[in-house]
């Protein structure tokens, strides 16, 4: 067909997963069509079906599990400086792709462009600052405590592991931000279940990761139904943490008893939050251990 003949049909991009620094399709070969917020809303249009998403199943939930504990260690034991600066890469290149994700969140939000770009900016500007608390951390979270006895006592934040997180399920990429990289920061390894029905910004922020310093396995980003894909996330055995930030009422409820099967660490939201709001330390410390050493005073 020419320009003459009339409008060309667009190519629609069928989005993979991210697990291990690489671009599986699902196992099981499902994909959904994602909608726009217009679309969704009953209003017609060409771009009311902007992509097609994987739908991941729970063996691709245990891949992640899998890459996320392989990097754990490479992750953790990098110097706060090194992960304070692979972060603000990361921020960079959201920057250099600001105009693609503002459209992405415009789409998947119904909002206008300008206010999809005001939400972009707020989303990196929020990763740049969770960059810098990278090297700052062990000064609000560690002490040197004082003791009887000829000792040094001191207290320092490690990481809790790797950690399940269930992005926003209504602010696409402020609130994927503002989960994510509080977890990164502190030196754990992450499972992000995208938004079910915005799950674009997570997928294209993945291909981000991929083209950054953030070595594979780090960050691994899942899309589909989020209830089939927390369930197995909250029983599995070697996630050490989880982010309910994406989950609600009784869905919420099941998922914290599933993760006491090995006492996980869990952050359950409230389905209120304000994303734009200022991100204070909570979630940043959210997924911390203290380690307290003593050590005997030379003489």
């Amino acid at each position: 067909m020419t320009a003459a003949q009339g409008t060309r049909l667009g190519v629609l991009k069928t989005y993979k997963l991210y697990i291990g620094g690489k671009f599986p399709r699902s196992e099981s070969g499902r994909v959904y069509e994602v909608t726009t917020a217009a679309s969704a809303a009953g209003a017609a249009g060409p771009d009311g079906w902007p992509a097609n998403a994987p739908l991941a199943s729970r063996k691709d939930a245990r891949d992640a599990v899998v890459a996320a504990r392989k990097a754990f260690g490479g992750w953790s034991g990098a110097t706060a400086y090194n992960r304070g600066q692979v972060l603000y890469r990361v921020a960079e290149m959201l920057e250099g792709r600001r105009e693609q994700f503002a459209a992405e969140v415009a789409a998947a939000e119904g909002l206008a462009r300008d206010e999809a770009l005001a939400r972009t900016d707020a989303a990196i500007d929020r990763w740049v600052w969770y960059a810098g608390w990278s090297d700052k951390v062990a000064q609000i979270a560690g002490s040197a405590n004082p003791v009887a006895g000829p000792y040094f006592n001191l207290s320092t934040p490690e990481p809790t592991g790797v950690v399940a997180v269930l992005a926003p399920q209504r602010c696409s990429l402020l609130g994927l931000v503002s989960v994510l990289a509080p977890v990164l920061v502190t030196g754990n390894t992450a499972v992000v279940v995208a938004s079910r029905e915005a799950p674009l910004p997570a997928l294209s922020l993945a291909e981000v990761l991929a083209t950054s310093d953030v070595p594979g396995g780090v960050v691994n980003v899942l899309s589909g139904d989020t209830g089939e894909l927390a369930r197995p996330l909250a029983a599995h055995q070697d996630v050490d943490a989880i982010d309910l930030a994406g989950a609600e009422g009784e869905l919420a409820r099941e998922l914290e008893e599933l993760a006491a099967g090995n006492l996980k660490r869990v952050v359950r939201g409230d389905g209120e939050e304000d994303w734009g709001a200022e991100p204070g330390t909570g979630r940043l410390l959210a997924f911390v251990e203290t380690k307290t050493v003593w050590h005997p005073m030379g003489f």
